[in-house]
């Protein structure tokens, strides 16, 4: 049940279900389809990894076992550098969130800078500072993560319901309208769906921590995965029975309709709940992305491709402290620099999503590249100890492939400016020359890095 509370944490995000609720009722079947054609083909790829492979470092070494260590710290890298993209986002979407803690009172706070920048600080603070202490305290920020993530969407669709049942659907949903649809102004969110299923492969970077990997990991991977697609369906749902898509706030519309619909019952405190909880789901969801993410600059600091102190462990706590000291001070100030402009705060929160979403998919290209390689390794039919993908390596084909081409076309769709950015040409040179100088300097450390592992053979 950690592993289930884990994934919930790491994968589930009910900025997602207010995101998917403000796109409409063609987000229905978007779910739909990124749940058959990504979310299980990609369940299954990491069932099988986990499980032949079961090394700290998950998906930086599976990259690594495949290609070598050139893509190997590629892939590591920029899965690392998401979560400087990625924090400021999911921090900024939790604190605006909270506001609905005070109901009406605090909605001014929705856009209010200084208060959405110093309480994500003070939440990435918190969610860092109990994983350096280590898993056995971290796991229970993780946990309530999973617990305050679930309960308040589970809170969200009663809400839905008793709403819908006395007042009607404030949206229609047909089967018609509830089709993909094809528009510049919405495909960029599209990415943002297949993003919402990612995370499962988050705890096996942790697989030396887990106890028998080969029994817990298929186990808590399939049952949290059907807990998160019928959560996300259901939660969508609910928030347009109680609010049209053009009024829900993509960052924080959970709340937003939950406190609108529990006050048309009667029920305000329901709301004030439910923002309670949320704001400590989304600290357990960054805790998770520490704790797990930390690992991989902590392998390859060990491997001395990045600068050796990557790879220090604390001496009391046994965690990769200097790397989540470092993954946090980075991330606070994106956040900072991502509000100092003339955008508006959706904007900019877009801006983040959209680089989180380019640098995190890219090793993803790897994952399922590797999984297909690595199917024709000597002796895969014969572990043990390994889960594999049903259908030998056909099936691994199919289900690599199949999710591969949803990965390259969310990266694609990603780069697609928002509808309300002001000016679009330099939110995409924004984001693209984000991403590449990102990449640059992981690549100018792996040939320091491979410079100074040379000379210390010779």
């Amino acid at each position: 049940m950690d592993i289930v509370l884990f994934n919930i944490a790491a994968v589930l995000g009910p900025r997602w279900v207010a995101a998917a609720a403000h796109n409409g009722p063609s987000s229905i079947s978007l779910w739909v389809l990124a749940a058959l054609l990504f979310f299980l083909p990609t369940a299954l790829i990491i069932v099988e990894l986990s499980t032949r492979f079961p090394n700290e470092g998950g998906i930086y070494v599976w990259t690594k076992e495949a290609f070598g260590d050139f893509h190997g710290f590629v892939c590591g890298w920029c899965y690392w550098t998401y979560t400087l993209f990625y924090f400021p986002g999911l921090l900024l979407a939790s604190v605006t969130m909270s506001t609905y803690i005070g109901g009406t009172r605090w909605e001014h706070l929705n856009a209010y800078k200084p208060y959405l920048i110093g309480g994500s600080l003070l939440l990435l603070a918190v969610a860092v500072g109990m994983n350096i202490v280590g898993l056995k305290i971290g796991k229970w920020l993780q946990n309530a993560g999973g617990v305050g993530t679930y309960v308040p969407l589970v809170i969200l669709a009663a809400v839905g319901l008793a709403i819908w049942m006395k007042h009607g659907s404030a949206t229609e949903i047909t089967l018609a309208n509830s089709m993909p649809v094809w528009n510049w102004d919405t495909v960029n969110f599209w990415s943002s769906i297949a993003f919402a299923f990612s995370g499962m492969e988050l705890v096996c970077i942790m697989s030396e921590e887990v106890k028998e990997p080969k029994r817990n990991f298929p186990r808590a991977i399939y049952l949290s995965g059907v807990l998160i697609v019928v959560i996300y369906l259901v939660g969508t749902l609910a928030i347009m029975a109680m609010l049209p898509p053009d009024k829900v706030d993509p960052r924080s519309g959970v709340f937003q309709a939950t406190t609108g619909g529990a006050v048309m019952l009667g029920l305000g405190a329901i709301g004030v709940i439910s923002a309670l909880l949320v704001t400590a789901g989304n600290a357990g969801g960054v805790g998770t992305t520490v704790a797990g993410v930390s690992r991989v600059p902590m392998m390859v600091g060990i491997d001395r491709y990045l600068p050796e102190f990557f790879g220090r462990i604390h001496p009391k706590w046994g965690t990769p402290w200097i790397a989540m000291l470092i993954q946090a001070g980075i991330s606070a100030a994106l956040l900072g620099l991502s509000q100092m402009n003339n955008e508006s705060v959706i904007t900019a929160y877009q801006l983040l999503v959209d680089a989180t979403v380019i640098l995190y998919f890219l090793p993803f290209v790897y994952m399922y590249a590797a999984a297909i390689k690595l199917a024709y390794r000597e002796g895969r039919e014969k572990d043990e100890n390994a889960v594999l993908v049903p259908g030998g390596k056909l099936g691994m084909w199919l289900a690599a492939g199949v999710a591969l081409a949803v990965t390259v076309l969310s990266i694609v769709v990603a780069v697609i400016p928002p509808a309300d950015a002001k000016d679009k040409a330099l939110f995409v040179e924004k984001l693209v020359g984000g991403c590449v100088i990102t990449v640059g300097i992981g690549l100018v450390l792996y040939w320091r890095g491979a410079r100074a592992k040379a000379g210390a053979r010779v």
